[in-house]
């Protein structure tokens, strides 16, 4: 079903955030008193109850209610919202409490999935898609494949560490799902970016263009992360006031990543350099105790609520979704394809490199379905251009980051206590 756009008015930006705001407060508030799931987990499922219940009233003839969520949807852009706006305050919020030296210790395993696991599990997925999909009645071209491997690769752990710490899994394998998540996101969206531009101009670059480019972007990304992070710290070290501390750091990470993204430097691994200096150094050298506290509690609020927005947002656009039978199968075949890509990635890792990981026994189960996909996937699929492929991308890429939040999400504790046994 493809709903139809009835704007009632062009709304401002002021007028769209309110909206989505009041919503999510809602949301949040009825799943803590009658739900009680995992917030972000419980606060996706009520809005695809709502997008759901919008529908099936739309095939009843009661357009009212998905004409007006699609309108919001269609003004709000939640690629620029998202990859713009949320991401940047995201990633900082996750490396702020990443310990350093657990990075280090596991510094091998991180590296592999990040980097290595990020492509081949590009390929593997783009390989089954292009061969598997025809017998469905869907031809993809390889670089489309490309591009769906290139977005749905990188894993997303904001709803499975809280199931991870209260399931008490081993520290080893919360500090790899984490590390790995905070750097793939960055490769994934480089590598996204590059096949962008061979689709748009359909040229093939040379290997020394896309090694310069990856090189430029991810690298400067990096080094433009902990440029910017060591001037935080000696800023953060020269006074002693929260309320101005606070500001910086929120004025860090937002102006930073415009200037990353300006410059054409990867704003989240910047965002990722900048937040696991700012929370090992700066917080032990250049905050007082009462300045920690603040600027802890400030990023904390700050990481709930826009985890909150952004599952609202992916659970409203269920609307935007086409359906049809076979679109149906081939959401379950890629749902397949993407857990066996993850399987082979941790399986070869952890095989491969087992004594200088020093991970527990079965850590590759908790690797493999904590490997949860989340809202950077809708957004980059979004960025796609318009046609069938990308409708064909769009509801794949739903079904599986649906199928890894709620299936993956809510079972993977019980994975994580069989390892802690």
């Amino acid at each position: 079903m493809e709903p139809t756009v009835v704007s009632s008015g062009t709304l401002t930006i002021f007028e769209i955030s309110a909206i989505f705001l009041s919503i999510t407060a809602l949301l949040t508030y009825v799943n803590h008193r009658f739900i009680g799931l995992p917030t972000t987990i419980g606060v996706m499922v009520i809005s695809m109850l709502v997008s759901i219940t919008a529908i099936f009233l739309g095939f009843l003839g009661f357009d009212d209610l998905i004409d007006y969520e699609v309108s919001l949807l269609d003004q709000l852009n939640f690629t620029e919202v998202l990859l713009d706006g949320m991401l940047s305050m995201l990633l900082f919020a996750g490396a702020l409490h990443v310990n350093v030296s657990d990075l280090r210790r596991y510094k091998l395993p991180i590296g592999i999935l990040a980097c290595m696991g990020t492509l081949v599990s590009t390929v593997i997925i783009a390989g089954a898609l292009y061969l598997l999909l025809p017998l469905l009645g869907f031809d993809l071209s390889f670089i489309w494949c490309l591009l769906f491997g290139a977005l749905i690769s990188p894993t997303d752990p904001i709803a499975v560490m809280g199931i991870l710490r209260s399931a008490g899994a081993p520290k080893s394998i919360e500090t790899v799902i984490a590390g790995e998540s905070l750097f793939n996101d960055g490769i994934g969206v480089v590598v996204f970016v590059l096949l962008l531009g061979i689709l748009s101009s359909g040229d093939i670059p040379t290997t020394y263009s896309v090694a310069h480019t990856l090189a430029v972007e991810a690298g400067g990304g990096i080094i433009f992360g902990l440029t910017l992070g060591g001037i935080l710290y000696y800023l953060l070290k020269s006074i002693d006031s929260y309320q101005e501390e606070v500001l910086l750091t929120l004025a860090g990470v937002i102006g930073g990543y415009a200037l990353a993204s300006h410059w054409h430097l990867s704003g989240p691994l910047a965002m990722v350099m900048m937040g696991l200096m700012v929370g090992n150094h700066g917080r032990n050298l250049a905050m007082s105790d009462k300045t920690r506290h603040y600027v802890d509690l400030f990023w904390e609020l700050i990481d709930e609520i826009l985890n909150a927005i952004l599952f609202v947002l992916i659970g409203l656009e269920v609307v935007m979704i086409a359906y049809s039978g076979n679109l149906l199968a081939a959401a379950v075949l890629t749902i397949l394809i993407a857990l066996l890509a993850r399987l082979i990635v941790v399986g070869i890792t952890t095989t491969t490199f087992n004594k200088q990981l020093a991970l527990p026994n079965g850590a590759w189960k908790v690797l493999t379905w904590g490997g949860l996909r989340g809202g950077i996937s809708v957004a980059l699929v979004l960025q796609l251009p318009d046609g069938a492929e990308r409708n064909v991308l769009l509801t794949l890429t739903y079904a599986v980051v649906v199928f890894s939040i709620l299936i993956q999400g809510l079972s993977v504790g019980k994975v994580a206590k069989s390892i802690r046994k």
